[in-house]
């Protein structure tokens, strides 16, 4: 199968073809000219492969969580080269996309979580799944770094199961989650997590297309592929500006 996969949703830009067991990419952090570089990226794998659009299989898309201007742009790409190529097109979250590296590594459970900035990270739970790859343990959300928790864990500073703050609050048997993404880096604290399993190398982490290309093919296979005209954006938000009294709040918030 051959998959091309895109991603300009944080503040990585990424683009990958896997094709059989091989998979081709480019990958950089661009700040704001996500735009000016990902068809670029596109080109280079193709041509490395010696391959064209006509002949893939299908896309694989970031559709967020992420910047709203970088996911709007990663949408109208996919969408762009799939009407022209005739292609389907296999939605990914750039949650699902962090899960991934974590679970090929070896982790059972994953914990994504990516800095949303205004003082919020987008986060998810998720474990590996034959049928797509990986799943959902919880659906992702957006909040305080206070609201991230784990399914089967008390919150810090709550009571679990034995009555004792902070412990277990699920089945006996819940097992601990690994730690992945860049919210990790912007707020320390959620690596103390109960349950948590986290190494610092890893809060250095942001999505890659090339992880996006494995699911988009287990997807496909799958027959999860949807039109290009079908094709939206996971935006977990809707303002995208702090207020002058959210900005003050954020900063306190930061010094505490």
């Amino acid at each position: 199968m051959r998959i091309l996969a895109i991603d300009t949703a944080t503040e990585a830009c990424s683009a990958a073809l896997l094709f059989g067991n091989e998979v081709i990419g480019r990958y950089a952090e661009l700040g704001k000219s996500h735009a000016e570089q990902i068809l670029g990226m596109v080109d280079s794998v193709l041509a490395e492969a010696g391959v064209s659009l006509s002949m893939l299989d299908g896309l694989a898309v970031s559709i967020g969580p992420g910047a709203f201007t970088g996911v709007r742009i990663s949408v109208a790409v996919a969408q762009g080269l799939a009407f022209g190529a005739e292609l389907r097109v296999v939605p990914v979250t750039t949650l699902e996309a962090l899960a991934l590296q974590a679970l090929q590594r070896g982790a059972a459970q994953v914990l994504a979580c990516l800095d949303a900035r205004m003082g919020e990270v987008y986060w998810g739970c998720f474990a590996a799944d034959d049928a797509r790859g990986v799943v959902a343990r919880s659906e992702p959300r957006v909040g305080a770094p206070a609201s991230v928790a784990l399914p089967g864990w008390a919150m810090p500073g709550e009571r679990g199961e034995r009555g004792e703050r902070g412990e277990r609050s699920g089945p006996p048997d819940a097992s601990h989650y690994a730690g992945i993404g860049r919210g990790f880096a912007a707020y320390p604290s959620l690596g103390s997590l109960p349950g948590l399993d986290f190494k610092p190398e890893d809060g250095g982490a942001l999505p890659n297309a090339r992880e996006m290309a494995q699911l988009g093919a287990v997807r496909l296979a799958a027959g999860a592929g949807v039109d290009p005209a079908l094709l939206r954006p996971l935006y977990l938000r809707d303002q995208v500006a702090l207020t002058e009294a959210q900005r003050a709040e954020t900063k306190d918030h930061k010094r505490g």
